[in-house]
Protein backbone atom coordinates (compact mmCIF):
# COMPACT_ATOMS: atom_id res chain seq x y z
CA UNK A 1 0.00 0.00 0.00
CA UNK A 2 1.46 3.78 -0.82
CA UNK A 3 0.72 6.11 1.80
CA UNK A 4 2.03 9.96 2.08
CA UNK A 5 3.69 10.77 5.32
CA UNK A 6 2.25 13.83 7.14
CA UNK A 7 5.22 13.50 9.75
CA UNK A 8 8.85 12.94 9.52
CA UNK A 9 8.75 9.14 10.87
CA UNK A 10 12.30 7.28 11.70
CA UNK A 11 13.18 4.70 9.56
CA UNK A 12 10.66 5.12 7.11
CA UNK A 13 10.72 8.76 5.69
CA UNK A 14 10.05 12.03 5.83
CA UNK A 15 7.27 14.13 6.06
CA UNK A 16 5.66 14.53 2.01
CA UNK A 17 7.39 11.36 1.18
CA UNK A 18 5.36 8.81 -0.58
CA UNK A 19 6.30 4.81 0.62
CA UNK A 20 5.40 1.63 0.26
CA UNK A 21 4.36 -0.33 3.67
CA UNK A 22 2.46 -3.20 4.57
CA UNK A 23 -1.35 -2.80 4.51
CA UNK A 24 -1.59 -3.48 7.86
CA UNK A 25 1.26 -1.37 8.94
CA UNK A 26 -0.93 1.44 7.47
CA UNK A 27 -4.38 0.87 8.33
CA UNK A 28 -3.39 -0.33 11.84
CA UNK A 29 -1.17 2.58 12.82
CA UNK A 30 0.15 5.18 10.23
CA UNK A 31 -3.87 6.26 9.89
CA UNK A 32 -4.80 6.13 13.14
CA UNK A 33 -2.15 8.05 14.25
CA UNK A 34 -2.49 10.54 12.02
CA UNK A 35 1.10 10.07 10.61
CA UNK A 36 0.26 9.43 6.93
CA UNK A 37 -2.98 9.42 4.27
CA UNK A 38 -3.72 6.99 1.49
CA UNK A 39 -1.33 8.13 -1.54
CA UNK A 40 -4.74 8.81 -4.36
CA UNK A 41 -4.27 10.71 -7.18
CA UNK A 42 -5.48 13.76 -5.71
CA UNK A 43 -3.53 13.76 -2.54
CA UNK A 44 -0.60 13.43 -4.34
CA UNK A 45 -1.17 16.11 -6.64
CA UNK A 46 -2.13 18.34 -3.57
CA UNK A 47 0.97 17.39 -1.31
CA UNK A 48 3.34 17.74 -4.78
CA UNK A 49 2.04 21.50 -4.86
CA UNK A 50 2.72 21.90 -1.18
CA UNK A 51 6.19 20.77 -1.97
CA UNK A 52 6.78 22.70 -4.46
CA UNK A 53 5.71 26.15 -2.05
CA UNK A 54 7.37 24.79 0.88
CA UNK A 55 10.87 24.44 -1.34
CA UNK A 56 11.04 28.42 -1.77
CA UNK A 57 10.16 28.99 1.93
CA UNK A 58 13.19 26.48 2.69
CA UNK A 59 15.59 28.12 0.85
CA UNK A 60 14.89 31.48 2.79
CA UNK A 61 15.13 29.54 5.68
CA UNK A 62 18.04 27.62 4.71
CA UNK A 63 20.02 30.46 3.49
CA UNK A 64 19.26 32.43 6.95
CA UNK A 65 20.57 29.48 8.54
CA UNK A 66 23.83 30.01 6.89
CA UNK A 67 24.54 33.35 7.85
CA UNK A 68 23.63 32.37 11.48
CA UNK A 69 25.85 29.93 10.78
CA UNK A 70 28.62 31.85 9.24
CA UNK A 71 28.32 34.93 12.20
CA UNK A 72 28.84 31.90 14.62
CA UNK A 73 31.65 30.32 13.36
CA UNK A 74 33.32 33.59 14.06
CA UNK A 75 32.46 33.97 17.50
CA UNK A 76 35.03 32.90 20.57
CA UNK A 77 33.06 32.12 23.64
CA UNK A 78 34.76 32.80 26.77
CA UNK A 79 33.69 30.64 29.92
CA UNK A 80 35.14 32.00 33.28
CA UNK A 81 35.56 28.95 35.66
CA UNK A 82 36.80 27.88 39.28
CA UNK A 83 40.10 25.82 39.27
CA UNK A 84 41.54 23.44 41.71
CA UNK A 85 44.97 23.07 42.10
CA UNK A 86 45.67 20.25 39.97
CA UNK A 87 44.35 22.70 37.04
CA UNK A 88 41.20 21.22 36.58
CA UNK A 89 37.83 22.59 36.87
CA UNK A 90 35.15 21.75 39.42
CA UNK A 91 32.65 20.23 37.16
CA UNK A 92 31.87 20.82 33.53
CA UNK A 93 30.83 23.22 31.16
CA UNK A 94 26.94 21.34 30.03
CA UNK A 95 25.11 22.14 26.87
CA UNK A 96 22.75 23.87 28.52
CA UNK A 97 25.32 26.36 29.45
CA UNK A 98 26.46 27.19 25.93
CA UNK A 99 23.03 27.48 25.16
CA UNK A 100 22.23 30.18 27.67
CA UNK A 101 25.72 32.15 26.78
CA UNK A 102 24.60 32.29 23.13
CA UNK A 103 21.33 32.95 24.39
CA UNK A 104 22.84 35.90 26.14
CA UNK A 105 24.57 37.28 22.80
CA UNK A 106 21.30 37.21 20.64
CA UNK A 107 21.50 33.28 19.34
CA UNK A 108 18.51 31.75 19.95
CA UNK A 109 20.35 27.60 20.14
CA UNK A 110 18.61 24.84 21.49
CA UNK A 111 20.71 22.97 24.35
CA UNK A 112 19.90 19.60 22.09
CA UNK A 113 21.39 21.27 18.66
CA UNK A 114 24.74 21.34 20.60
CA UNK A 115 27.61 18.24 20.36
CA UNK A 116 30.91 18.01 21.73
CA UNK A 117 33.76 16.06 20.40
CA UNK A 118 35.77 15.23 23.79
CA UNK A 119 34.22 16.74 27.63
CA UNK A 120 34.86 20.27 28.45
CA UNK A 121 36.32 19.79 31.65
CA UNK A 122 39.69 21.17 31.48
CA UNK A 123 41.03 24.73 31.07
CA UNK A 124 41.73 24.93 27.14
CA UNK A 125 39.47 25.65 23.90
CA UNK A 126 37.69 23.80 22.49
CA UNK A 127 35.40 23.47 19.64
CA UNK A 128 32.33 22.22 19.71
CA UNK A 129 29.49 21.87 17.06
CA UNK A 130 26.15 23.98 16.50
CA UNK A 131 23.32 22.68 14.93
CA UNK A 132 21.26 25.39 13.40
CA UNK A 133 19.12 24.15 10.32
CA UNK A 134 18.65 20.15 9.48
CA UNK A 135 22.17 19.77 7.42
CA UNK A 136 23.99 23.47 8.55
CA UNK A 137 26.15 22.44 11.28
CA UNK A 138 28.70 24.93 12.12
CA UNK A 139 32.21 24.51 14.82
CA UNK A 140 32.29 27.19 17.78
CA UNK A 141 35.38 28.26 19.61
CA UNK A 142 35.57 27.46 22.93
CA UNK A 143 37.59 28.88 25.27
CA UNK A 144 37.57 28.23 29.16
CA UNK A 145 39.52 30.37 31.92
CA UNK A 146 40.16 31.15 34.99
CA UNK A 147 37.94 33.42 35.93
CA UNK A 148 40.53 35.35 38.07
CA UNK A 149 42.21 35.65 34.60
CA UNK A 150 39.15 37.08 33.59
CA UNK A 151 39.03 39.75 36.34
CA UNK A 152 41.92 41.40 35.35
CA UNK A 153 41.75 41.76 31.79
CA UNK A 154 38.69 43.36 31.95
Amino acid sequence: MEIILKKDTPNLGDAGDIVKVKAGYARNFLLPQGWAMTATTSNVKVIKENQKQAAHKLAKVRIEAETKAETLRNLDLVFPVKVGTTGKIFGSITTLQISRKLKELGYEVDRKDITFSEDVNKIGKYSINVKIYKDVITEVQLNVVRDDEVETTE
